[in-house]
C-alpha cells in the first residue's frame, strides 16, 4: 500500500481498477484548512492524463509493472513476434498495443515489453535508435534559412523531419520518445 503523501513521479498504483503512474505531484499546504496533494497521473494502459487532488493520509495498493527486455523479430499480418532473451520464448503482440514509438524499431532490436499481473500492454523501445535514411530529397543550396528541415523515410518505414545537409544511405540518431531527430551516427 502506498499513501498520497508518498507520491513521487514515475510510482505506480491502482485507482479504481486502473493502473496509473505519477507524472506530477504537489504537496499544497493551504493557510486555511487540510493539507493535500495535487496529482496528475497517467493511465498505463490507455495512456490518458488525468489532474486529480488526494487528501495525503488516502491509501492505495500499489502496482508493480513487469518490464522484460525481449528482442523483436518479425511482423505477421497485425501480430508482431518478441522472443524473451533469457528463455526464447516467443510472445506474439497485436498491433493495437505496440504505440506510435515503435516505427522506430527494426527487426532484431532490443525492446522492453511491459505488463502488469501477466497482461501485455506495451512495448518500449529504447530511448534512442540508430537508422538509415533510405528516401530524402537532396537539399538545395542556398535554401539555408534558420532551421530548415524536409521529410525522410527511415529503414523502418516512419517519416521524420531532418536537416538539409542529410542525404540517403545516412545513418541518422533518433529519440524515440518525442519521434525527433537528434544527430547523424
Amino acid at each position: 500500500m502506498i499513501t498520497a503523501g508518498d507520491f513521487r513521479n514515475g510510482v505506480t498504483f491502482e485507482l479504481d481498477g486502473n493502473v496509473v503512474q505519477v507524472v506530477e505531484f504537489q504537496h499544497v499546504k493551504p493557510g486555511k484548512g487540510a493539507a493535500f496533494v495535487r496529482t496528475k497521473f497517467k493511465n498505463v494502459i490507455t495512456g490518458s492524463v488525468v489532474e486529480r487532488s488526494f487528501n495525503p493520509t488516502e491509501k492505495f495498493p500499489t502496482a508493480f509493472i513487469e518490464r522484460k527486455d525481449m528482442q523483436y523479430l518479425y511482423q505477421d499480418g497485425d501480430l508482431y513476434y518478441f522472443m524473451d532473451i533469457e528463455s526464447y520464448e516467443q510472445l506474439p503482440i497485436g498491433k493495437d498495443k505496440l504505440g506510435p514509438a515503435f516505427a522506430f524499431v527494426k527487426e532484431n532490436m532490443e525492446v522492453k515489453v511491459l505488463s502488469y499481473k501477466g497482461n501485455v500492454f506495451g512495448v518500449e523501445p529504447p530511448y534512442f535508435v540508430e537508422l538509415e535514411v533510405t528516401a530524402t530529397e537532396p537539399g538545395v543550396k542556398g535554401d539555408t534559412a534558420t532551421n530548415a528541415t524536409k521529410p525522410a523515410t527511415l529503414e523502418t518505414g516512419a517519416e521524420v523531419r531532418v536537416p538539409l545537409f542529410i542525404n540517403e544511405g545516412d545513418m541518422i540518431r533518433i529519440d524515440t520518445r518525442t519521434g525527433e531527430y537528434m544527430e547523424r551516427a
